[in-house]
Protein backbone atom coordinates (compact mmCIF):
# COMPACT_ATOMS: atom_id res chain seq x y z
CA UNK A 1 0.00 0.00 0.00
CA UNK A 2 2.78 2.45 0.95
CA UNK A 3 4.60 1.73 -2.32
CA UNK A 4 1.39 2.33 -4.28
CA UNK A 5 0.86 5.69 -2.59
CA UNK A 6 4.48 6.72 -3.19
CA UNK A 7 4.22 5.76 -6.86
CA UNK A 8 1.05 7.83 -7.23
CA UNK A 9 2.65 10.77 -5.43
CA UNK A 10 5.66 10.63 -7.74
CA UNK A 11 3.33 10.79 -10.73
CA UNK A 12 1.44 13.68 -9.17
CA UNK A 13 4.68 15.56 -8.50
CA UNK A 14 6.14 14.84 -11.93
CA UNK A 15 6.02 18.45 -13.14
CA UNK A 16 7.44 19.88 -9.90
CA UNK A 17 10.08 17.16 -9.66
CA UNK A 18 11.17 17.53 -13.29
CA UNK A 19 11.57 21.31 -13.12
CA UNK A 20 13.30 21.07 -9.74
CA UNK A 21 15.93 18.65 -11.03
CA UNK A 22 16.40 20.71 -14.17
CA UNK A 23 17.10 23.85 -12.17
CA UNK A 24 19.22 22.15 -9.53
CA UNK A 25 21.51 21.15 -12.39
CA UNK A 26 24.79 19.56 -11.47
CA UNK A 27 24.47 20.18 -7.73
CA UNK A 28 22.95 16.73 -7.22
CA UNK A 29 25.06 15.02 -9.86
CA UNK A 30 28.53 16.09 -8.77
CA UNK A 31 30.80 13.88 -6.70
CA UNK A 32 33.53 16.42 -5.99
CA UNK A 33 33.80 19.49 -3.76
CA UNK A 34 30.79 21.74 -3.27
CA UNK A 35 31.04 24.95 -5.27
CA UNK A 36 29.11 28.14 -4.61
CA UNK A 37 27.03 27.76 -7.76
CA UNK A 38 25.71 24.40 -6.59
CA UNK A 39 23.94 25.89 -3.61
CA UNK A 40 22.78 28.79 -5.76
CA UNK A 41 21.17 26.19 -8.04
CA UNK A 42 19.38 24.57 -5.11
CA UNK A 43 18.12 27.97 -3.95
CA UNK A 44 16.83 28.81 -7.44
CA UNK A 45 15.14 25.42 -7.74
CA UNK A 46 13.31 25.85 -4.43
CA UNK A 47 12.13 29.33 -5.39
CA UNK A 48 10.91 28.09 -8.78
CA UNK A 49 8.94 25.33 -7.02
CA UNK A 50 7.19 28.04 -4.95
CA UNK A 51 8.76 27.11 -1.65
CA UNK A 52 8.81 30.90 -0.95
CA UNK A 53 11.83 33.16 -1.35
CA UNK A 54 12.33 33.56 2.40
CA UNK A 55 12.42 29.84 3.09
CA UNK A 56 14.51 29.05 0.01
CA UNK A 57 17.15 31.63 0.95
CA UNK A 58 17.25 30.41 4.54
CA UNK A 59 17.66 26.76 3.54
CA UNK A 60 20.42 27.70 1.10
CA UNK A 61 22.19 29.78 3.74
CA UNK A 62 22.04 26.82 6.13
CA UNK A 63 23.69 24.62 3.50
CA UNK A 64 26.38 27.24 2.89
CA UNK A 65 27.10 27.44 6.62
CA UNK A 66 27.42 23.65 6.84
CA UNK A 67 29.82 23.66 3.90
CA UNK A 68 31.95 26.35 5.54
CA UNK A 69 32.05 24.43 8.81
CA UNK A 70 33.12 21.25 7.04
CA UNK A 71 29.96 19.36 8.01
CA UNK A 72 29.16 19.00 4.30
CA UNK A 73 32.38 18.09 2.51
CA UNK A 74 31.28 17.10 -0.99
CA UNK A 75 28.40 17.53 -3.41
CA UNK A 76 27.14 14.01 -2.78
CA UNK A 77 26.07 15.13 0.69
CA UNK A 78 23.88 17.99 -0.54
CA UNK A 79 20.83 15.93 -1.46
CA UNK A 80 20.61 13.98 1.84
CA UNK A 81 21.31 17.16 3.82
CA UNK A 82 18.48 19.01 2.06
CA UNK A 83 16.19 16.00 2.37
CA UNK A 84 16.69 15.83 6.12
CA UNK A 85 16.03 19.54 6.56
CA UNK A 86 12.81 19.50 4.49
CA UNK A 87 11.46 16.48 6.34
CA UNK A 88 12.23 18.17 9.67
CA UNK A 89 10.30 21.26 8.60
CA UNK A 90 7.23 19.28 7.54
CA UNK A 91 7.33 16.90 10.49
CA UNK A 92 7.52 19.74 13.02
CA UNK A 93 4.26 21.18 11.70
CA UNK A 94 2.57 17.77 11.63
CA UNK A 95 3.54 17.12 15.25
CA UNK A 96 2.35 20.52 16.47
CA UNK A 97 -1.02 20.26 14.64
CA UNK A 98 -2.11 16.68 15.14
CA UNK A 99 -5.90 16.24 14.94
CA UNK A 100 -7.37 15.97 18.41
CA UNK A 101 -9.38 12.97 19.43
CA UNK A 102 -12.91 13.46 20.64
CA UNK A 103 -15.05 11.73 23.21
CA UNK A 104 -18.27 12.46 21.34
CA UNK A 105 -19.50 11.21 17.99
CA UNK A 106 -19.83 11.93 15.13
CA UNK A 107 -16.58 13.57 14.13
CA UNK A 108 -17.35 16.68 12.10
CA UNK A 109 -15.05 17.85 9.31
CA UNK A 110 -15.60 21.14 7.45
CA UNK A 111 -14.07 21.74 4.04
CA UNK A 112 -13.61 25.45 3.38
CA UNK A 113 -12.05 27.57 0.65
CA UNK A 114 -12.80 29.71 -2.38
CA UNK A 115 -14.65 28.57 -5.47
CA UNK A 116 -12.85 26.37 -7.94
CA UNK A 117 -10.36 24.70 -5.60
CA UNK A 118 -12.09 21.30 -5.69
CA UNK A 119 -13.89 21.28 -2.32
CA UNK A 120 -16.89 19.29 -3.50
CA UNK A 121 -14.96 16.46 -5.13
CA UNK A 122 -12.54 16.48 -2.20
CA UNK A 123 -15.43 15.99 0.24
CA UNK A 124 -16.52 12.89 -1.67
CA UNK A 125 -13.01 11.48 -2.04
CA UNK A 126 -12.38 12.04 1.66
CA UNK A 127 -15.62 10.20 2.46
CA UNK A 128 -14.44 7.27 0.37
CA UNK A 129 -11.10 7.25 2.17
CA UNK A 130 -12.82 7.19 5.55
CA UNK A 131 -15.11 4.38 4.45
CA UNK A 132 -12.10 2.34 3.40
CA UNK A 133 -10.92 2.41 7.03
CA UNK A 134 -14.25 0.97 8.18
CA UNK A 135 -15.88 4.25 9.25
CA UNK A 136 -19.46 5.19 8.36
CA UNK A 137 -19.85 8.62 6.80
CA UNK A 138 -22.59 11.19 6.13
CA UNK A 139 -21.97 13.91 3.54
CA UNK A 140 -23.55 17.36 4.03
CA UNK A 141 -24.13 19.67 1.05
CA UNK A 142 -23.88 23.00 2.87
CA UNK A 143 -22.94 24.90 -0.28
CA UNK A 144 -26.51 26.04 -0.80
CA UNK A 145 -25.55 29.08 -2.88
CA UNK A 146 -24.60 27.05 -5.92
CA UNK A 147 -27.18 24.57 -7.21
CA UNK A 148 -24.55 22.67 -9.18
CA UNK A 149 -22.65 21.96 -5.97
CA UNK A 150 -25.50 19.84 -4.58
CA UNK A 151 -25.93 18.01 -7.88
CA UNK A 152 -22.21 17.36 -8.09
CA UNK A 153 -22.00 16.06 -4.54
CA UNK A 154 -25.12 13.90 -5.08
CA UNK A 155 -23.43 12.32 -8.10
CA UNK A 156 -20.35 11.51 -6.06
CA UNK A 157 -22.37 10.31 -3.05
CA UNK A 158 -24.27 7.87 -5.28
CA UNK A 159 -21.04 6.76 -6.90
CA UNK A 160 -19.28 5.90 -3.66
CA UNK A 161 -22.35 4.77 -1.74
CA UNK A 162 -22.47 7.44 0.98
CA UNK A 163 -25.68 9.14 2.24
CA UNK A 164 -26.03 12.84 1.40
CA UNK A 165 -27.98 15.42 3.40
CA UNK A 166 -29.07 18.51 1.47
CA UNK A 167 -31.80 21.12 1.25
CA UNK A 168 -33.09 23.44 -1.43
CA UNK A 169 -30.92 26.06 -3.08
CA UNK A 170 -30.57 29.12 -0.87
CA UNK A 171 -31.29 27.21 2.35
CA UNK A 172 -29.45 28.03 5.55
CA UNK A 173 -26.11 26.12 5.46
CA UNK A 174 -26.20 25.76 9.24
CA UNK A 175 -29.58 24.01 8.97
CA UNK A 176 -28.05 21.49 6.57
CA UNK A 177 -25.27 20.80 9.05
CA UNK A 178 -27.82 20.41 11.87
CA UNK A 179 -29.77 17.86 9.82
CA UNK A 180 -26.62 15.97 8.83
CA UNK A 181 -25.46 15.66 12.42
CA UNK A 182 -28.94 14.56 13.50
CA UNK A 183 -28.94 11.84 10.84
CA UNK A 184 -25.45 10.77 11.80
CA UNK A 185 -26.50 10.44 15.44
CA UNK A 186 -29.61 8.51 14.45
CA UNK A 187 -27.61 6.08 12.35
CA UNK A 188 -24.62 5.89 14.65
CA UNK A 189 -22.38 7.23 11.88
CA UNK A 190 -18.76 7.98 12.69
CA UNK A 191 -18.19 11.06 10.50
CA UNK A 192 -19.97 14.03 9.02
CA UNK A 193 -18.09 15.71 6.16
CA UNK A 194 -19.41 19.15 5.26
CA UNK A 195 -18.92 20.83 1.88
CA UNK A 196 -19.27 24.58 2.45
CA UNK A 197 -19.81 27.42 -0.01
CA UNK A 198 -16.82 28.83 -1.87
CA UNK A 199 -16.32 31.94 0.15
CA UNK A 200 -14.33 34.88 -1.06
CA UNK A 201 -12.53 36.17 2.00
CA UNK A 202 -13.75 39.70 1.17
CA UNK A 203 -17.41 38.64 1.54
CA UNK A 204 -18.05 39.31 5.21
CA UNK A 205 -21.61 37.94 5.11
CA UNK A 206 -20.44 34.58 3.83
CA UNK A 207 -17.72 34.37 6.46
CA UNK A 208 -20.36 35.07 9.10
CA UNK A 209 -22.38 32.15 7.78
CA UNK A 210 -19.32 29.96 8.17
CA UNK A 211 -19.08 31.09 11.79
CA UNK A 212 -22.73 30.12 12.23
CA UNK A 213 -22.04 26.66 10.79
CA UNK A 214 -19.21 26.22 13.29
CA UNK A 215 -21.44 27.34 16.16
CA UNK A 216 -24.23 24.91 15.24
CA UNK A 217 -21.78 22.02 14.86
CA UNK A 218 -20.26 22.80 18.26
CA UNK A 219 -23.67 22.97 19.90
CA UNK A 220 -24.70 19.57 18.52
CA UNK A 221 -21.40 17.74 19.07
CA UNK A 222 -19.00 18.92 21.80
CA UNK A 223 -15.69 19.98 20.28
CA UNK A 224 -17.02 20.15 16.73
CA UNK A 225 -15.91 20.95 14.14
CA UNK A 226 -13.01 18.66 14.92
CA UNK A 227 -11.25 19.32 11.64
CA UNK A 228 -11.45 22.40 9.44
CA UNK A 229 -9.58 21.66 6.24
CA UNK A 230 -8.76 24.48 3.85
CA UNK A 231 -8.82 23.26 0.25
CA UNK A 232 -6.20 25.05 -1.85
CA UNK A 233 -5.51 24.76 -5.57
CA UNK A 234 -1.83 23.90 -6.02
CA UNK A 235 -1.75 25.60 -9.42
CA UNK A 236 -2.14 28.98 -7.69
CA UNK A 237 1.09 28.36 -5.79
CA UNK A 238 1.94 30.81 -3.03
CA UNK A 239 -1.06 32.98 -3.92
CA UNK A 240 -3.13 30.52 -1.91
CA UNK A 241 -1.29 31.43 1.27
CA UNK A 242 -3.20 34.71 1.65
CA UNK A 243 -6.44 32.73 1.38
CA UNK A 244 -5.21 30.46 4.13
CA UNK A 245 -4.37 33.39 6.39
CA UNK A 246 -7.84 34.90 5.99
CA UNK A 247 -9.70 31.63 6.46
CA UNK A 248 -7.54 30.65 9.39
CA UNK A 249 -8.57 33.74 11.29
CA UNK A 250 -12.29 33.09 10.83
CA UNK A 251 -12.73 29.36 10.35
CA UNK A 252 -10.16 27.88 12.72
CA UNK A 253 -8.36 25.98 9.98
CA UNK A 254 -6.17 23.17 11.32
CA UNK A 255 -5.08 21.50 8.11
CA UNK A 256 -4.80 21.87 4.35
CA UNK A 257 -5.88 19.79 1.38
CA UNK A 258 -3.80 20.66 -1.67
CA UNK A 259 -5.60 19.76 -4.90
CA UNK A 260 -4.47 19.62 -8.55
CA UNK A 261 -0.89 18.87 -7.55
CA UNK A 262 -0.44 16.93 -10.78
CA UNK A 263 -1.17 20.03 -12.87
CA UNK A 264 1.60 22.32 -11.61
CA UNK A 265 5.33 22.69 -11.14
CA UNK A 266 4.64 24.64 -7.92
CA UNK A 267 4.39 21.69 -5.55
CA UNK A 268 6.98 23.31 -3.30
CA UNK A 269 4.14 25.47 -1.98
CA UNK A 270 3.66 22.65 0.54
CA UNK A 271 6.91 23.82 2.12
CA UNK A 272 5.77 27.44 2.08
CA UNK A 273 2.49 26.48 3.78
CA UNK A 274 4.38 24.70 6.55
CA UNK A 275 6.84 27.56 6.99
CA UNK A 276 4.50 30.54 6.74
CA UNK A 277 1.25 29.20 8.16
CA UNK A 278 2.45 26.45 10.49
CA UNK A 279 -0.32 24.32 9.03
CA UNK A 280 0.14 20.70 7.96
CA UNK A 281 -0.96 19.49 4.55
CA UNK A 282 -3.18 16.51 5.41
CA UNK A 283 -4.17 15.36 1.93
CA UNK A 284 -3.06 15.97 -1.66
CA UNK A 285 -5.09 15.59 -4.83
CA UNK A 286 -3.19 14.19 -7.80
CA UNK A 287 -5.99 13.56 -10.31
CA UNK A 288 -9.72 13.41 -11.00
CA UNK A 289 -10.30 9.78 -9.99
CA UNK A 290 -12.03 8.83 -6.76
CA UNK A 291 -8.80 7.25 -5.49
CA UNK A 292 -6.63 10.24 -6.36
CA UNK A 293 -6.75 11.84 -2.91
CA UNK A 294 -3.66 10.72 -1.01
CA UNK A 295 -2.77 11.08 2.67
CA UNK A 296 0.20 13.40 2.92
CA UNK A 297 3.44 12.02 4.30
CA UNK A 298 6.51 14.22 4.71
CA UNK A 299 9.06 11.53 3.89
CA UNK A 300 7.21 10.41 0.77
CA UNK A 301 6.75 13.97 -0.46
CA UNK A 302 10.41 14.88 -0.05
CA UNK A 303 11.53 11.62 -1.62
CA UNK A 304 9.24 12.23 -4.61
CA UNK A 305 10.55 15.80 -4.96
CA UNK A 306 14.26 15.05 -4.68
CA UNK A 307 14.47 11.57 -6.21
CA UNK A 308 16.96 11.11 -9.04
CA UNK A 309 15.36 10.77 -12.45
Amino acid sequence: MARTILAKLKRGLFMTHTEFLEKVGEAFRRTGPVEARHIDQIEDALIAADASVTLSVRLADELRARVRSGEIQNAEQLRPALRKRLVELLRSVEESSKPTGQAHSPRVTLLVGVNGTGKTTTAAKLAKRYRETGRSVILAAADTFRAAAVEQLQYWADRIGVPLVHQNEGADPAAVVFDAIARAKGRGADDVIVDTAGRLHTRANLMKELEKVRKVAGREVPGAPHDVLLVLDATTGSNGIEQAQRFGATAGVNGVVLTKLDGTAKGGVILAIAESLKLPVRWVGIGEGEDDLLPFDADEFVDALLAAS
